[in-house]
């Protein structure tokens, strides 16, 4: 069969596009439900930072550019890592996952995560945040390689590393970190140390099967489920007293204050009284909404 000089050149442009395809598939696929944790709430606080005093609008677009970039790489190099040491358990929590549905190998897998690593620690070293990207680094790693992760206090005492990370990566890049953006970056990063175990209330079955020592399999669904929703309580006070009151109780911090004491105990009650693993990863995507939204109100409130 004849081909045109026209048809040979449109083959590898297929091809090229066809790959760039697979590709964005793939990191949507791993990381889907990470993005309101990840890119979201660190974008948004650097835009607080960058709001604080005389905003710069011409550097804002080069500002949104490079925090999606950087915070998408936090993302991908956690997820690839997590679901790469996760593998087993997957398969009976999560089959969709790239790696147990077949969509990518693990070589492929470990082979993309070394080049994005790398890739973080430039952009990082590029955006004058390096310390910050390495300590998340070596906290993904220890997370997710080093069995940190399977002990409840282990797993959400690195949650709390990886935010403080991620947040204090996030005002960085701006401007220095000032006493007032240290509170806003602690306190939602402190709230993990507890209430991060509501993710684990999803996962108990494929946790137990694989020796893992979540909160739910060491004291009981019902202690954790009681435990958590305190916690939601607290939360919301600490967030009003802590970071809205020092801003002066006008108009617009007490609504963005009500909004996120709603929030908050929205996923109280759902813990307590929806007990499904699915009603479950709901509350946890709550959660993250919670966490994206507090960090979006630092642009109005600081």
């Amino acid at each position: 069969m004849h081909l045109s000089t026209t048809t040979l050149r449109s083959i590898p442009l297929a091809n090229w596009f066809r790959a760039v395809m697979y590709e964005i598939h793939l990191y949507w696929r791993f990381t889907r439900y990470d993005i309101s944790a990840t890119v979201v709430p660190g974008l948004a606080f650097a835009l607080a930072a960058w709001h604080q005093g005389q905003p710069n609008w011409a550097a804002l677009p080069s500002l949104i550019g490079w925090g999606v970039v950087y915070f998408w790489l936090y993302s991908v190099c956690f997820c690839i890592s997590n679901q790469l040491a996760g593998e087993s358990e997957d398969r009976l929590n999560k089959p969709d996952r790239p790696l147990i549905s077949g969509l990518v190998s693990r070589r492929g897998a470990m082979i993309r995560w070394i080049v994005f690593m790398g890739l973080f620690a430039l952009v990082g070293w590029h955006l004058g945040v390096l310390e910050w990207t390495l300590l998340w680094q070596i906290t993904l790693t220890l997370h997710n390689f080093g069995h940190v992760a399977r002990h409840y206090w282990g797993k959400n005492l690195s949650m709390v590393f990886g935010a403080i990370a991620q947040l204090a990566a996030a005002w960085q890049m701006v401007r220095p970190i000032t006493p007032a953006a240290w509170i806003w970056l602690l306190v939602p990063s402190i709230t993990l140390l507890s209430n991060a175990s509501l993710q684990d209330l999803r996962d108990i079955d494929g946790d137990r099967m694989n020796g893992r020592r979540t909160m739910p399999i060491v004291f009981g669904e019902t202690f954790t489920r009681i435990f958590v929703a305190i916690a939601f309580g607290c939360v919301a006070v600490l967030t009003h007293f802590a970071l809205f009151v020092p801003a002066g109780l006008n108009a617009g911090t007490l609504l963005l204050d009500g909004i996120q004491t709603g929030i908050c105990l929205i996923i109280a009650g759902r813990v307590l009284f929806l007990r499904t693993p699915a009603a479950d990863h709901g509350s946890y995507m709550m959660y993250t909404y919670w966490y994206s939204f507090l960090l979006a109100a630092a642009i109005v409130v600081l």
